[in-house]
């Protein structure tokens, strides 16, 4: 992606060395499926639950920016710049007002409206202060844990965080919020699996429109489609425990994520992206 010497967004708290306290309740997002799994794997004990959100609270006065760090730092403040321009002319189309949303660099851990997260929970978005959350560690985790290197593979998982900024500006964040009180764990499931490939679908939008700005390389979408599949419920379940459980699926398998990525990157607009409604994920 064409990204250097292009406009940084200033939507952006750095906490990096900072820390964070107290209990969590993180929302969608990459990291998401990575903690539910976490939490499966204990065997949905609560208080190995909180273990895991909460360790490494507090302040991580360790931390040191290296010239990569930097270098990664403007590279996220360009592609959420990128963001707030793509949506504002896609929400301004529809008639429709975008609100810029805030993102929030940390190491370690980080207090949100969400609670406390640590940065095993990887990238989310909480709705409740419209803040994304990134520790920019999760790039190397991309690369090495992942297999998905390359920059765009960490420009759709922002996208795909500003994605359920979308959803919570259009509603749909707290239509899903209603059905969780209502409905049980296995049925919420399966509707948190249609709320994650949306947000996909929505990144594949703003890929959309960048391309329409001739600011891709080549290869870029195929690195995006590997950090799909990578993020994949199967995929991530096969790698942790060697087999997959579809019942306790929250985000989508590797095919479906990148199935509405791509759906998203073809059609560059809202209308195609009603997962709700779709009879084929």
């Amino acid at each position: 992606m064409q990204w250097k010497g292009r406009r940084e967004s200033s939507n952006v708290e750095d906490r990096r060395g900072m820390g964070g306290g107290g209990k969590t309740l993180v929302g969608g997002g990459i990291g998401g499926i990575i903690i539910l799994l976490l939490y499966t794997l204990l065997g949905g004990n609560a208080g190995g639950l909180d273990n895991i959100l909460n360790s490494g609270s507090g302040t991580d006065s360790s931390y040191q920016e290296t010239a990569e760090d930097q270098e990664l730092s403007k590279f996220v403040k360009v592609v959420l710049a990128d963001t707030e321009d793509v949506w504002s002319d896609v929400f301004k189309s529809n008639g429709l007002t975008y609100e810029d949303p805030t993102l929030v660099m940390y190491s370690g851990s980080v207090q949100s409206a969400c609670g406390t997260a640590s940065s095993s929970v990887g990238p989310f978005y909480c709705s409740g202060d419209r803040k994304l959350y990134i520790d920019l560690s999760f790039y190397k985790e991309l690369q090495n844990r992942f297999k998905a290197p390359g920059d765009f593979a960490m420009a759709y998982v922002v996208a795909h965080e500003v994605g359920h900024h979308v959803q919570t500006l259009l509603g749909i964040s707290d239509q899903m919020q209603s059905m969780r009180q209502k409905l049980s764990e296995t049925e919420f499931n399966k509707y948190s699996v249609r709320f994650e490939l949306q947000a996909d679908y929505f990144a594949g939008v703003w890929a959309n429109h960048v391309q329409g700005k001739n600011l891709l390389e080549a290869g870029d979408v195929e690195e995006a489609l590997t950090a799909a599949s990578a993020v994949g419920d199967d995929s991530i379940q096969k790698q942790a425990q060697g087999y997959v459980v579809p019942e306790s699926f929250t985000h989508g398998t590797s095919a479906q994520r990148k199935n509405w990525f791509s759906k998203g990157f073809q059609s560059g607009t809202i209308k195609g992206g009603d997962t709700f409604n779709a009879t084929n994920l």
